[in-house]
C-alpha cells in the first residue's frame, strides 16, 4: 500500500498550503447518495452559517484547531485502503481547497463534498458535490449549476416546501435527498414518508452512521 505521495505535481502546496482541522478519520458515509460507502472524512473549521441544531459547533471556530499541510492530510488519508475522501466542515468552502483537492486527485482519491454553499467561491476540484442549503443564511447563486446532489435538513415540516424550491434552480439530474434532523425523528419522519411516496423523484436520507454509532 502507498504510504506516502510521491512525485506530486503539485509541488510546493503540499507543505505551503495549511487548513485549521477539527478531526479527519475513517468511517462509512452515513448520509446520501454514498451512504454506506467507506470514505475518509476531513472536517475542516470554520463556518458562520449558524444552524441551531448543528451536531458539531464546535467546528464553528476558525482559529481553534491545529492546522495541517497538504501533504500531511494525504498522506494520513493514503494509510486507509478506501478510496474517497469527503471534505465537510463547518462551512468547507471558507478556505481555497484548489490545492487540497489537486493533491488528493492525483494520489488517486475521488473528491466529495458537503457545503451550505454560501461562499463567494466554490474552490476545489470535485466528483460530486452535496449541496445542504441552509434557511439560517442564504447560498451563493454560483453552486447551483454544479451541484450533483441536494441534501436539505428537515426540521420543521414547511421545510419540505423550502427544499423543493432549491430543487428547481438545480441540474435535473441531481440527486434529491430529504434528511430528518436527527432530533426530530418521530415527528418528522411519517411526513417525510408520505411525502417521498407521493413524490418519487425524492429520497430519503438517514443518518446511518448514528444509528451504527460510528463517526
Amino acid at each position: 500500500m502507498q504510504s506516502k505521495i510521491k512525485d506530486i505535481k503539485t509541488g510546493a502546496k503540499l507543505d505551503v498550503f495549511e487548513y485549521p482541522v477539527m478531526e479527519s478519520f475513517y468511517t462509512i458515509q452515513g448520509e446520501g447518495k454514498y451512504q454506506g460507502h467507506a470514505a475518509y472524512f476531513i472536517r475542516l473549521g470554520g463556518c458562520d452559517v449558524g444552524c441551531h441544531w448543528c451536531d458539531v459547533k464546535e467546528s464553528w471556530p476558525v482559529d481553534t484547531h491545529p492546522r495541517k499541510s497538504v501533504g500531511e492530510l494525504v498522506n494520513e488519508a493514503l494509510a486507509f485502503p478506501g478510496r474517497l475522501v469527503v471534505i465537510t466542515g463547518g462551512e468547507p468552502l471558507m478556505h481555497d481547497l484548489g490545492p487540497l483537492t489537486e493533491a488528493l486527485k492525483e494520489a488517486g482519491f475521488q473528491t466529495n463534498i458537503e457545503t451550505s454553499g454560501v461562499c463567494e467561491e466554490v474552490t476545489g476540484t470535485w466528483d460530486w458535490i452535496c449541496f445542504s442549503p441552509k434557511k439560517f443564511k442564504e447560498p451563493n447563486p454560483a453552486i447551483l449549476h454544479q451541484v450533483n446532489e441536494l441534501k436539505v435538513v428537515i426540521f420543521h415540516p414547511s421545510d419540505m416546501a423550502w427544499a423543493t424550491a432549491w430543487a428547481d434552480k438545480i441540474p435535473s439530474e441531481a440527486a434529491l435527498y430529504l434528511q430528518p434532523e436527527w432530533s426530530k425523528q418521530e415527528t418528522i419522519n411519517p411526513l417525510i414518508v408520505d411525502f417521498v411516496k407521493s413524490n418519487p423523484q425524492w429520497r430519503i436520507s438517514v443518518q446511518t452512521h448514528k444509528f451504527l454509532q460510528i463517526p
